[in-house]
């Protein structure tokens, strides 16, 4: 296999940035990295003594130790630079003395001594400015010849949606013609990221699906990527569709993927000159999510779908909010699977990026 395409690209924006054919090449190279590691053939040849560096700036556990166990697997190390132990990198703007060290000079000492970085940052560490940390990780880029991957940010989630692509190949063999709906749900937290619907809506698109999005009114995506859904969709001759309406959007789905996520008053927005134009409201997020709380996918729900549907969660799932036990543990659910398919996502990526020995 020829990896001059992606050799030392980034994976940042990546439904965005990369073709279809290039979706589907990372699809069919994970595949084929699982079929072997199942098969416990040796894969330690492919990126043998390449150095993949992290920064976690929010918790992780399925993206931590998926990218972790896949270098490892590939031959090359790992290793994890905990942004708490270290000087914080900050752009330019944003230092403190002491305390913080700009992204030019961390990006370019890595570049030095490793093979590609990989980041997550959203929330907080990014002062719930919309934007902030995707922003953030394409300062990295800048200064860097090596691939910066994209773990999840405030707009995007790329990894997360390759490995859902490869879940859905898997069950269904493809996507033409298949109904996938993305679906708000209620949880407690009124604080989650957007990146996950954003990114599955977008991917699913490009690859020529029926998509449905679901969600009460106030919890509306960014419309960048609502127009960017549509383009792809009439591009790819599937069809793309939003509806109020919760039970409107399991009906006849052949996946169902409900998750939770910041209402519209959630963020903080800024102009391209970083002035606050919209400030974060609170008090009005919690009105909306209390609004909502009959969101939570049970049996009744799963009833309206397809009869080999299958129920998709990026996880951790807020059981008893987002979705029932019996769903999540049912027939249906295929969660863990998708969960253990961000290994072989996660080892596609890097193969192809890092330059690996396919």
């Amino acid at each position: 296999m020829k990896t001059n395409l992606f050799r030392g690209r980034d994976w940042i924006d990546a439904e965005l940035d990369y073709t279809k054919e290039e979706w589907e090449t990372m699809i069919d190279v994970a595949l084929y990295l699982k079929r072997k590691y199942l098969m416990g053939e040796d894969t330690s040849y492919i990126l043998k003594g390449k150095t993949l560096f992290s920064m976690f700036f929010n918790q992780s556990l399925r993206t931590r130790s998926t990218f972790a166990a896949g270098i490892q697997q590939l031959g090359g190390y790992y290793v994890e630079l905990d942004p708490g132990k270290t000087y914080m990198p900050a752009r330019k703007g944003y230092d403190i003395p002491y305390k913080t060290e700009r992204i030019k000079d961390v990006a370019e000492m890595l570049d030095r001594v490793g093979d590609a970085l990989s980041i997550r940052m959203y929330g907080p560490p990014a002062q719930w400015i919309y934007g902030f940390a995707n922003a953030t990780i394409k300062e990295f880029a800048e200064y860097s010849n090596n691939p910066i991957i994209n773990m999840e940010c405030d707009k995007y989630h790329p990894t997360q949606a390759l490995a859902d692509m490869i879940t859905i190949k898997e069950k269904f063999g493809g996507f033409k013609g298949l109904n996938i709906t993305m679906s708000w749900a209620y949880s407690g937290s009124i604080e989650k990221p957007r990146a996950v619907p954003q990114s599955v809506i977008m991917a699913a698109a490009k690859m020529g699906a029926n998509v449905t999005l679901a969600h009460p009114a106030g919890f509306e995506l960014d419309p960048d990527v609502i127009a960017a859904t549509k383009k792809f969709s009439k591009q790819y001759k599937g069809s793309f569709k939003i509806t109020n309406d919760f039970e409107e959007g399991f009906k006849g789905a052949d996946v169902v993927y409900p998750k939770s996520w910041g209402s519209v008053p959630c963020f903080t927005y800024t102009d391209e000159s970083g002035k606050t134009i919209k400030q974060k409201n609170h008090d009005e997020a919690e009105k909306l999510n209390n609004a909502a709380t009959n969101w939570m996918t049970t049996q009744k729900q799963m009833d309206l779908t397809d009869q080999n549907a299958v129920y998709m969660h990026c996880l951790p799932a807020d059981r008893g909010q987002e979705v029932s036990d019996e769903v999540i543990d049912g027939s249906k659910s295929v969660v863990i699977d998708e969960a253990e398919n961000r290994l072989h996502a996660h080892k596609a990526i890097m193969a192809l990026l890092m330059g690996g020995r396919l």
